[in-house]
């Protein structure tokens, strides 16, 4: 679950979160002064930090609207289908999820707000991929 807290950090944090991810790779791959950490980076398949967050709440809550998750995952989050007054939308047979609103910047790295706005920005076709 600690991806879900990483949602919402600012960039300067992000950015120091990925030059740990450099200096990892640097590390793993040996790698000499000159060599380029981004080749490094796709050649062990690591994704930037920000990528990798994103990734992270996606397969959350792909385990949750396919029912793979705990029930306090699933509680967290609700489908527009059973929102009252949304069920009749196009969108509540989309697969997207309601994004309640917060009041503060903090509230945005609950898992309940950063997993329905990373769901809901998938194509719709990888929505409904099981």
């Amino acid at each position: 679950m600690y991806h879900s807290l990483l949602a919402g950090l600012s960039d300067s944090t992000l950015a120091l979160l990925q030059q740990v991810l450099h200096a990892a790779a640097w590390f793993v791959l040996d790698l000499q002064p000159r060599d380029h950490v981004t080749a490094a980076l796709q050649s062990l398949h690591w994704l930037p930090v920000c990528q990798r967050i994103t990734y992270k709440l996606c397969v959350l809550m792909h385990s949750v609207a396919f029912g793979y998750a705990l029930t306090y995952l699933q509680d967290a989050v609700a489908p527009f289908s059973t929102l009252p007054g949304k069920a009749h939308l196009r969108s509540a047979d989309s697969g997207q999820y309601d994004v309640p609103r917060m009041s503060s910047l903090a509230g945005a790295t609950a898992f309940s707000i950063a997993g329905p706005q990373a769901w809901n920005q998938l194509p719709p076709s990888l929505r409904h991929t099981v």
